[in-house]
């Protein structure tokens, strides 16, 4: 009796469209016995179909594909931007610094030059662009804002590596009462925020004259 209850309930659960894998590992039988029981109970064309779709190493080989054709569009236009942009002067990479200082500097303070952000990568670019204006590096004051829960000796450390600034120029950081576990939005705060600042009352002014003649300018 219990033996035919299994038969009719492996039926059922071909008839809902299982493979002989899925009915084996829900019901403990041998695929000897459900080939026996269910050679006659063949799955539909749009049953297999829904079967291979849902195949877990289908369904990862075609995100691996996905992922590579997402890589390799993206290396193609990488590659392209690079020949396009190609080498940059030092004019061009000041008249850059200007237009990102525009949008992202700090204007607030009319003898302090300084920029903020999450992103190591403007920053070092930031840096190169206080060279150019003929600012070394012992200028600079470099100041971390940093939450509750992270390691200031670690950020800190973080930090001067890539910006390949001594540990010297970064005074005591700023701790926010909040924690980085606790923010719903984590993306690019990983290592908290750099703030750089230069106070040179001829350099900001320069700055700001400089953006006050971009802001005049035709570019049609």
């Amino acid at each position: 009796m219990a033996r035919i209850k299994e038969k009719e309930k492996a039926i059922k659960l071909r008839l809902d469209g299982l493979s002989y894998s899925q009915i084996k590992e829900e019901m403990g039988l041998s695929k000897s016995t459900l080939s026996g029981w269910l050679k006659n109970y063949p799955l539909s064309d749009s049953q297999i179909k829904k079967l291979r779709d849902l195949n877990p190493r289908r369904i990862e080989k075609c995100r691996n594909t996905k992922a590579q054709k997402v890589r390799d569009r993206h290396n193609n236009v990488y590659n392209k931007a690079s020949v396009d942009i190609g080498l940059l002067s030092e004019r061009e990479i000041f008249i850059a610094g200007l237009f990102l200082y525009w949008g992202e500097g700090s204007k607030s303070e009319r003898t302090t030059t300084g920029l903020s952000n999450t992103d190591p990568s403007m920053l070092r670019f930031f840096i190169k662009w206080l060279k150019i204006v003929n600012l070394e590096n012992k200028a600079l004051h470099v100041t971390l804002q940093l939450y509750t829960d992270m390691n200031i000796e670690k950020e800190i450390n973080f930090w001067s590596k890539e910006l390949n600034l001594p540990k010297n120029l970064f005074k005591k950081p700023y701790i926010k009462e909040s924690t980085l576990a606790g923010l719903s939005y984590k993306r690019g705060f990983g290592h908290g925020t750099c703030n750089i600042r230069v106070f040179n009352r001829d350099l900001a002014e320069y700055v700001h004259m400089a953006m006050k003649r971009l802001s005049v300018m035709d570019f049609q």
